[in-house]
This record gives C-alpha cells, sequence and structure tokens, in this order.
C-alpha cells in the first residue's frame, strides 16, 4: 500500500509539468500560427492584431509561452480557461449542442485543462515551483511527510 502511495506522490507533480508543457506547446502553435504564420494556416493570412482572432492569437502565443515554462501558471491558466470558453460559446456551440458535432472538442478541452492548471498549479517542473510559490507549500508538504515518515517507523518497530 505504501508503494502505491509513494509512487503516486512521486509522479503525479511530474506527470502534472508533462502535461502542461505539452498542452501550452500545442496551445502555443496555434498563437504562433494567427500572429507569426509559423506554421502556415491560410485562414490567418490577414490576421490584424487588433481584431477578436488577433487578440485571441496574443493570448495563445503569450499565454501559452508562459504556462510552457510554468511562469504565473494559475493566473494565465485562468484567463486561458476563461478565453477558450468565449471562443467555444461564440464560434461552435451556435453551430450545435454537443461539441462532437460543432468542432468545438478542443476548445472545451482546452477550457477544462487549463481550469485544472489554474487550479493545481504548473507541477514540479515549472519556474512558479523554483521560486517563492514553492516555500509556501513546502511547509504543508514537510508536515505530511513526517508524518508519513512517523507511520513507517512505527510500523517497521511493530513487525519486529
Amino acid at each position: 500500500m505504501n508503494y502505491d502511495k509513494d509512487f503516486s506522490s512521486i509522479w503525479t507533480p511530474r506527470l502534472q509539468s508533462i502535461l502542461r508543457i505539452v498542452v501550452a506547446g500545442l496551445f502555443l502553435m496555434h498563437g504562433s500560427a494567427k500572429l507569426l504564420h509559423i506554421p502556415h494556416v491560410s485562414q490567418f493570412d490577414n490576421v490584424q492584431l487588433t481584431s477578436l482572432v488577433g487578440v485571441a492569437g496574443l493570448l495563445e502565443l503569450l499565454g501559452g509561452f508562459l504556462l510552457l515554462i510554468g511562469l504565473f501558471t494559475r493566473p494565465v491558466a485562468f484567463i486561458l480557461s476563461g478565453e477558450m470558453a468565449i471562443a467555444y460559446f461564440m464560434a461552435h456551440q451556435p453551430r450545435g449542442l454537443l461539441p462532437i458535432l460543432n468542432g468545438g472538442e478542443l476548445a472545451a478541452i482546452y477550457s477544462f485543462v487549463f481550469l485544472y492548471f489554474a487550479v493545481a498549479g504548473g507541477g514540479l517542473w515549472s519556474v512558479d515551483e523554483r521560486s517563492g510559490a514553492r516555500a509556501n507549500r513546502l511547509t504543508r508538504r514537510t508536515r505530511a511527510d513526517a508524518e508519513f515518515d512517523q507511520r513507517a517507523h512505527e510500523d517497521a518497530e511493530h513487525q519486529l
């Protein structure tokens, strides 16, 4: 039983970071296609920065980069979650009720994954984690680790 708990406590924050990095990289490409034309997507050839699509591209490019490195993860993810919810209801929902029928699956998934990061943070491998944001969690983690170690020590003594 301890093995499962140890495995989960070790790998959960790491996989959280991997998920953040992969999702942010994919999301960043949407902004890059709209504003930098890399990769080239012909429907974005005439995007103006001040248009709705241009502002979305700016949020995707800048927000995607910040999420990729894990800087200001929670507020950035919250803003991007809102952007994707707005995109879903403006561009997809009028075409039909269900995301699979209106082409809005990706917007819905991005919205909820970003909402997750807004609550959970960027994981172990993030700039946020390396900075002062880690200090607050360290106290809680140290207390929990001490309790776990104490129980393990008591179990080991009991078995002798």
